[in-house]
């Protein structure tokens, strides 16, 4: 009866502390009940016009899912923008292969991986998402399925981007590819709409150079993406096959479901990518999440990582916290 006796008590003295503590991102920050809410992330620069489009949808009242998709399809089709769709960097063998992944709050997902002559691949990623009982879809596969939904086929290597990349054959030489904020290789969407629901979209051509047949972290859930309604979002930007080491953005949530708000998550898979690699930090690895109440953090390896935020107050720029080199 004693031991029972001390049990409780114990436990009522665990959750006083918790309650007043707070084991959860939002207590730990000091936020109120109330969401911030619709919001809308991104990473990069580009993310600022990507907001622009999926702002549209969340004012309104739309979807998170919808809202993720019509974003991103913004720099997919922006031949100035090297490192996402049409016009992006080619791989040596001087062929353009997007990848992309799109994830909804009810944990459905859809993906597609070295896909050629396609202008938006988020597009065909929310089609295997919402039309297949698959998740992902690569190559030759994902090509074939596109063309019989509709999508032309298309040449997506620009003049101006294979001069680009030409020019780049030397630095190539020294080094396989090159990371640095002309070759970050993707754009991450995070959102969380009027009705509290959270979805997300990744998007990219892939490091400049890279293998053909070379996929990275982008259109693979968990690592380039991953949304869980109860908790968060977080997306991922930079070395991808580092952080499909870590399944990068599915522990950043998972962090912030055991009580971190979102830069710390992000900062701790940060350290554990410095971790793995023996210190090293000449390498750019950045990471973005979102929780369910609309607060959001980033934390990068190195500086020069930014990302947009659209929400009541607007939409901006804002510039990542990082380690350093």
């Amino acid at each position: 009866m004693s031991t029972r006796r001390v049990f409780i008590k114990k436990s009522a003295l665990l959750s006083s502390i918790g309650s007043i503590v707070g084991f959860n991102s939002k207590a730990s920050e000091g936020i109120s009940n109330s969401a911030n809410k619709p919001i809308v992330i991104s990473t990069w620069m580009h993310g600022i016009p990507a907001n622009e489009a999926a702002w549209s949808v969340l004012s309104k009242g739309g979807k998170a899912i919808d809202a993720v998709e019509a974003g991103v399809k913004i720099p997919e089709a922006d031949p100035a923008i090297k490192s996402v769709g049409f016009g992006g960097y080619p791989d040596e063998n001087g062929r353009v292969t997007l990848d992309a992944c799109i994830m909804d709050e009810n944990n459905q997902c859809g993906s597609v991986a070295c896909l050629e002559h396609i202008k938006h691949p988020i597009a065909v990623a929310r089609l295997v998402m919402d039309q297949t009982p698959h998740v992902m879809l690569v190559g030759e596969g994902a090509l074939e399925f596109a063309l019989q939904k509709g999508f032309p086929k298309e040449n997506l290597l620009t003049p101006e981007t294979l001069k680009g990349w030409e020019e780049m054959q030397e630095e190539f030489k020294k080094q396989k590819s090159i990371i640095n904020i002309e070759n970050h290789d993707t754009i991450g969407m995070l959102a969380l709409d009027s009705q509290g629901n959270l979805s997300g979209s990744c998007t990219t051509s892939g490091l400049a150079n890279k293998l053909h047949g070379r996929v990275g972290d982008s259109p693979i859930i968990g690592a380039g993406l991953f949304v869980d309604n109860e908790v968060g979002a977080a997306c991922a930007t930079g070395v991808g096959e580092e952080v499909i080491k870590q399944a990068g953005s599915a522990m950043v949530v998972e962090l912030m479901r055991h009580g971190m708000n979102p830069e710390q998550a992000c900062k701790e898979i940060v350290s554990r990518i410095i971790k793995t690699n023996r210190g090293k930090k000449d390498f750019q690895v950045g990471f973005l999440a979102l929780t369910k109440e609309g607060v959001f953090g980033a934390y990068s390896i190195l500086g020069g990582f930014n990302y947009a935020v659209y929400d009541q107050e607007g939409n901006r720029l804002i510039d990542s916290p990082f380690i350093g080199g």
